[in-house]
């Protein structure tokens, strides 16, 4: 059965109605004694969102926490899995990557035990299996944590010998040892071990976790080798004296998934594609198209994408391509140039399948990546804590597609933080200060290549051949788009307080400013063309160089109330700082010079939290408004202008020592800020957007333009208003458990041109798994009604000519040994 979409207004009354019941009905429950709530309810505190020491009830912010245990009972593979558990993390495809969430519509950041990670749109795929326990925390991060994205982060807390909740070491050595197996060769191998030791009459703590992944895929042409190892210490030098470090190496090897190309709205209802072979350019014989035999009049600019010679700034409408134009002919007449190498040669129809993706053999993504932390904690003996934090973190991708993109990064970056802290009890009150000064350096090496990018001219009914290949930039290491060199380091100081009073009031304050020193140049000898991107070919328009010192302050601010019968009503207001960079933590030189790579977002969110049936249940409602503040700065990949405004609700539920329930619901609206100022917005064309021309005839090369606002009204394409999930399981008692979840989506625009729907759709997920004292056997079935379903794939600019089919029914086995 399908829960279909309530309005912004009416969700608002849910809400409030359904807390309503649920503190009413608390009076009539008997005591329940909570167990097997597999670290669910809000008890644990949680430092990652201010840095107190506040359970996820007493947090004034919208959160969601995910134990180990619930990842391991419900089967949870990859962070796009999370939106079963953690309202408002629906992740649009980053190219089949799940690198990074979508948090409340927008991209999200990761951060590692409170440490903000280098940027990872799709770099390599998140790994999971190696945490205690993942944070979502919807907003943007507090002031102690420094410039962060507008729509939230994920907080990974890895396994560690310390148990959290009291403060000691696990008492004996515990381990694991783990094989899963499922559809398409997955093969996973996992070992842990940690424990507690002394040296030099002092105790320690360490545990040591491995993965090894060697596994096919749904999608043709593709596979996953990825290896991990992380580890973590702890050691008490003296009573007073804590250190912890340690680190995570993690080598992915596999590919980027475009998915479908030549979308449209037949292919997504029907499976009915469009055939026919793109004309042939590759004129030396070497298997493999250069951007210079693209060039085929000679003139130093290629034909197959009109858009690059006139941005389609003239003709009628202003250039804009409006919703049901009937005036294609005109619309592309406007284009400059010799438009027939367009045309497919063969033009038919033929059927596809969801596995029938644009991906070659020879693609690739290989991404190696090293963590290390070292924290020094020292308490005084009056009660002031020093926390010193020091992180570095370092990766090496290369991304090579051949329908015409590539990519590298070489970039690190190392934070060092200082927390002060100390909390002050008092007659009517307690009240916690921070005080942090902190320094973080990047620097960056980036280079990407996407002058002739071209998803149509490959016929997926056919394997990929020298008519669609491309002869890669970073195969000769020339002619990229762009190529960035630089670093940028960035001086902060915070101070927050946290004041509780006895009579159930809390207010929290914090502060922070932040300076930052940026350096960017381009490597110029190594563009195809003088210039950062394909709009200025010609020498002298290039910013070869830039550098700037940006500065700016964050706030929060926030009062809750704690009412006897555990309802927490909060609101929150805050302004925090971000820096704009992209995928490989590049500082782009234009953004610089324009004053447009810093800016500041805004949050207000009102909320209520509940604690009821003598903690046995816990359930959250907000309702938020947050905004970057200046439209022109952003990055179109990974740090967009927006504004969003949605409810998001949560239960968890202990109805007994044996079953679990959870609900989530979240409804977001995001509105680009940028496209709604100038009512258009750039993006690549599809066939589906010139109804009056036939789709032969356009997809040898790519068209892109200014595509008006009207259809979209400026909202994201590709983000679902209207998400529903639930989730059970049951405990039987005698070793044996189940588990279930359903996740409802509604029905969205794959691009900004709104001409291709993508269906709403129900996933079923089902698991079982028996249990001894070292024995764990669980088997998981995934999309059990083998729903067809797509997700837009990055649909700022490709959401009207790829898309994303997700996977059919699958199965996963595990087999675990534990000691």
């Amino acid at each position: 059965m399908k829960l279909r979409k309530s309005s912004f207004t009416q969700s608002i009354i849910a809400s409030v109605i359904l807390s309503a019941g649920l503190s009413s009905y608390a009076a009539e429950m008997e005591e329940i004694v909570v167990k097997g709530d597999l670290g669910s309810l809000p008890g644990k505190n949680v430092n990652s969102v201010f840095g107190f020491n506040k359970s996820v009830l007493e947090t004034p912010r919208s959160i969601s926490t995910i134990s180990e245990e619930m990842m391991e009972r419900f089967g949870m593979n990859d962070i796009d899995e999370l939106i079963a558990l953690a309202p408002g993390s629906f992740t649009q495809s980053f190219f089949g990557v799940a690198g990074g969430l979508d948090v409340r519509g927008t991209p999200g950041e990761t951060y590692f035990r409170g440490v903000r990670r280098l940027d990872n749109p799709g770099n390599y795929p998140t790994p999971i299996g190696a945490s205690d326990r993942i944070d979502v925390v919807r907003g943007p991060a507090s002031p102690i944590y420094g410039p962060s994205k507008i729509g939230g982060y994920l907080n990974f807390n890895p396994k560690s010998a310390r148990i959290e909740e009291t403060g000691q070491f696990i008492p004996e050595q515990t381990g694991a040892l783990s094989f899963t197996t499922g559809s398409w060769d997955k093969s996973i191998v996992t070992a842990e071990v940690g424990g507690p030791g002394e040296l030099g009459g002092q105790e320690f703590g360490y545990y040591l976790y491995g993965e090894v992944e060697n596994s096919g895929s749904y999608y043709d042409n593709s596979a996953v080798d990825q290896n991990l190892l992380q580890m973590s210490f702890d050691m008490d030098l003296s009573n007073n004296v804590r250190v912890q470090f340690g680190g995570m190496w993690h080598d992915y090897s596999g590919n980027q998934i475009a998915g479908w190309n030549r979308l449209t709205q037949e292919l997504i209802d029907h499976g009915t594609y469009v055939t026919g072979t793109a004309k042939p350019l590759d004129t030396n014989g070497d298997g493999r198209i250069s951007h210079q035999e693209f060039d085929t009049d000679g003139d130093g600019f290629t034909n197959l994408n009109p858009f690059r010679f006139d941005f389609i700034n003239q003709g009628a409408n202003g250039g804009q391509l409006l919703p049901g134009n009937t005036d294609d002919i005109g619309f592309l007449e406007i284009l400059t140039g010799d438009l027939s190498q367009l045309a497919l040669d063969n033009p038919g129809i033929g059927k596809i399948k969801g596995n029938n993706v644009i991906v070659a053999p020879e693609d690739k993504l290989e991404n190696t990546v090293t963590t290390l932390y070292m924290d020094v904690i020292v308490t005084t003996d009056n009660d002031w804590e020093w926390k010193n934090q020091l992180f570095y973190e370092q990766y090496d991708n290369i991304n090579e597609n051949a329908y015409g993109f590539s990519q590298f990064h070489d970039s690190w970056v190392v934070e060092d933080k200082l927390v002060i802290s100390k909390s002050f009890p008092m007659d009517n009150m307690t009240a916690s200060v921070q005080i942090s000064p902190s320094i973080r350096h990047t620097d960056f090496k980036h280079g990407d290549d996407y002058t002739n990018e071209y998803f149509d001219r490959r016929d997926l009914t056919g394997p990929s051949t020298a008519l669609d290949k491309r002869l890669l930039a970073t195969q000769i290491d020339d002619d990229y788009t762009e190529y960035y060199l630089g670093d940028y380091t960035n001086l902060g100081f915070a101070v927050m307080g946290d004041f509780v009073f006895n009579n159930g009031l809390s207010v929290l304050l914090g502060v922070r400013y932040d300076t930052i020193d940026i350096e960017s140049k381009q490597l110029v000898d190594k563009l195809l063309f003088a210039s950062s991107n394909n709009f200025c070919p010609s020498a002298g328009c290039e910013n070869s160089d830039a550098s700037d010192d940006v500065d700016g302050v964050s706030w929060t601010a926030s009062v809750s109330y704690e009412f006897d019968n555990g309802l927490i009503p909060y609101i929150t207001a805050s302004t925090q700082a971000t820096m704009i960079v992209g995928q490989g933590a590049e500082a782009v030189t234009s953004n610089i010079s324009s004053g447009g790579i810093f800016d500041e977002s805004e949050l207000q969110e009102i909320g209520l939290k509940g604690s009821l049936l003598d903690n046995a249940l816990y359930f959250g409602v907000a309702l938020y408004k947050q905004e970057r503040t200046d439209f022109s700065a952003q990055s179109i990949v990974t740090n967009q202008t927006t504004e969003t405004e949605g409810a998001e609700v949560e239960v968890r539920w202990v109805v007994n020592e044996n079953l679990l329930l959870t609900f989530g619901y979240s409804h977001i609206e995001v509105t680009n800020l940028s496209t709604k100022e100038n009512g258009r917005r750039f993006s690549f064309i599809g066939c589906d957007d010139m109804q009056n021309i036939a789709c032969d005839l356009i997809y040898g090369g790519t068209l892109g333009g200014n595509v008006s606002n009207i259809a979209s009204g400026s909202r994201r394409a590709g983000m679902p208003e209207d998400i529903f999930t639930m989730t059970g399981t049951y405990d039987f008692g005698n070793g044996w458990t189940v588990n279930g979840s359903i996740i409802d989506v509604d029905e969205v625009a794959s691009g900004y041109s709104n001409a291709v729907t993508l269906p709403d759709y129900t996933l079923i997920n089902l698991g079982v798994a028996f249990q001894t004292e070292n024995w764990l056997v669980s088997v998981s079935g995934k999309n059990l009604t083998d729903e067809e379903y797509f997700r837009a794939n990055f649909p700022n600019l490709f959401g009207g000519t790829i898309v994303l089919p997700e996977l059919p029914r699958h199965f996963n086995a595990r087999f675990q040994y534990k000691f």
